[in-house]
């Protein structure tokens, strides 16, 4: 997992409500606890016509969007089941962060853990953001901000734990290895007595 302190991009836009983690990554595609490879099976079902074309008007396949790090959704983002495959989907597909008026409490959970930031902000600032595709922004993940280009900033709340896992860049498991030195001169000092 690597360190994610703060992230300038330019947002990529998907309107719908209640996007579930099938839709995120359909069922048929988790037959593998690999990351690498799920971002081609992100959003499937929409980004491809019933014939298997490529659908031009889904947003993430628009070229103009390659390089978009920051998924902006519809509220209820990350319904249905605690799939872990979702966040690294979209991982794999290239985003850092995703932000909603609302994620779903096991999907964002799930993100964090595996160093997708999930940002709830209110209603809205997510209706302004959802209604202008493609602006840039800026999250700071230590100060807990999103800054628009105007100048605006909103914050967002992020539990501690997450936010320092995020900036270091571990997951954790992770984290715990690095208290190692501190556990083993605990145990040390607690054994000799």
């Amino acid at each position: 997992m690597s360190a994610i302190t703060e992230l300038r991009s330019r947002t990529v836009v998907v309107r719908e409500r209640n996007i579930d983690t099938d839709q995120i990554i359909p069922a048929r595609f988790l037959t593998t606890t690999e990351r690498k490879g799920l971002g081609r099976f992100a959003f499937h079902d929409w980004r491809q016509r019933a014939d298997g074309a490529p659908d031009p008007a889904f947003p993430f396949n628009d070229p103009a969007n390659a390089d978009a790090q920051i998924l902006v959704a519809g509220r209820n983002f990350g319904c249905g089941s605690s799939r872990e495959h979702a966040p690294w989907a979209l991982l794999d597909l290239g985003l850092r962060a995703v932000i909603s008026a609302q994620i779903a409490d096991i999907f964002r959970s799930n993100a964090l853990k595996n160093g997708l930031l999930a940002i709830v902000l209110p209603d809205a600032v997510v209706d302004e953001l959802l209604a202008r595709p493609g602006i840039e922004l800026h999250i700071d993940v230590a100060r807990g901000t999103v800054r628009l280009p105007d100048g605006r900033e909103f914050e967002f709340p992020l539990d501690e734990f997450a936010r320092t896992c995020l900036l270091e860049g571990v997951d954790q498991l992770g984290y715990l290895l690095k208290q190692e030195p501190a556990i083993a001169r605990y145990e040390e000092l607690n054994h000799a007595r």
